[in-house]
């Protein structure tokens, strides 16, 4: 494997030359599973949780940082069984490790806005096919099943964005997706505490969706403090500014597996050796 920038290979390199202190993460959706129109319906592709079986007793952390709540990437996912595994659902509101759950308290803008919702996308008049998702901690407005996707997501730009003023959330655009949720949960935070807390010398951290960027930012944070690291883009030609914004591009899910699995390769060799 080979990074396309210096820092992106030199991640790759640190984390090769120290496994045992290097952070390995990853997004779900888009990233070890397919989108679905149904978020219901993404199961990760085959392989991917053996890949990270694989990967994970070779390196100092192995983690899922995602949007879902925990526990429903690794019911998705079929994760139960990875070693180690740290999941921060809900952007790091949520932790769930050996069968352990910490959640955060939702705030009180997530049932003013839960609320108020189904009477904006009725008054909006937004197309058949929009649908609102409840996540509890974040409520998603999605738009994939609609006729014309961008034209129903820039109906509803402007009044959700009122909306999470008015709750004191924020607004969060992704693929095909409008996101309401809390101020100051984005996967650059949950990144950034969780390569402290574990003390890395190195971080990988996998994406493909908007809300991935604040996770390359971390990184490229990190990197300017001497952690090394490399961000890898689950490449879509529905979030360009993922791809352009990574060190590493691979083929959807299917390229994150074979990363993952690549590099297990290269550790369990340097093991036998």
């Amino acid at each position: 494997m080979q990074a396309t920038t210096a820092d992106g290979q030199a991640g790759l390199e640190a984390l090769t030359a120290d496994p045992s202190r290097a952070l390995v993460a990853t997004d779900y959706d888009g990233t070890l599973s397919p989108i679905e129109s149904d978020p219901a319906l993404a199961v990760a592709i085959h392989g991917a949780a053996g890949a990270l079986a694989r990967l994970a007793p070779l390196v100092g952390t192995m983690a899922i940082i995602t949007g879902r709540p925990a526990a429903e990437a690794v019911d998705l996912g079929g994760f139960a069984d990875v070693p180690g595994l740290i999941v921060l659902g809900h952007y790091g509101a949520e932790r769930l490790q050996g069968g352990s759950l910490r959640a955060a308290t939702a705030p009180d803008g997530i049932a003013v806005a839960r609320e108020v919702l189904p009477r904006l996308l009725a008054a909006a008049g937004v197309p058949d096919g929009t649908w609102l998702e409840d996540k509890g901690k974040a409520l998603a407005v999605h738009a994939r099943p609609a006729a014309d996707p961008e034209a129903a997501l820039a109906l509803l730009r402007e009044p959700l964005a009122r909306l999470a003023a008015d709750s004191g959330l924020v607004l969060e655009p992704g693929r095909l997706v409008l996101e309401l949720r809390p101020p100051g949960t984005d996967k650059g935070a949950a990144l950034r505490a969780l390569a402290a807390e574990r003390g890395a010398r190195s971080v990988l951290f996998c994406g493909d969706d908007l809300g991935d960027l604040d996770a390359f930012a971390a990184l490229r944070d990190l990197r300017a403090a001497g952690v090394a690291g490399c961000a890898v883009a689950s490449g879509s030609h529905e979030a360009p500014e993922v791809a352009a914004a990574a060190d590493l591009v691979v083929d959807g899910p299917a390229g994150v597996v074979r990363l993952m699995n690549g590099l297990a390769d290269v550790l369990e060799a340097q093991g036998a050796g």
